[in-house]
């Protein structure tokens, strides 16, 4: 694997992981839930945790959430 490659993927890595972590934060914060805020904003999961947060989290049809 060249150097440029490796670059090239690990700036596609760290968008993807920004990506998902920032719509997970926004989320968690707007719930208030701390704990989940700060899991995500400590650990660097490749984006992983926050997408188990948004599916654990999504709105269910029918469900009012307050």
């Amino acid at each position: 694997m060249n150097v440029s490659l490796f670059k090239c993927l690990l700036v596609l890595l760290v968008i993807w992981e920004m990506t998902w972590k920032a719509i997970a934060m926004w989320k968690s914060a707007r719930r208030s839930q701390k704990t989940w805020f700060v899991c995500i904003v400590i650990f660097n999961t490749a984006g992983i945790l926050p997408i188990v947060y948004l599916l654990l989290n999504r709105k269910k049809p029918g469900v009012v959430q307050v």
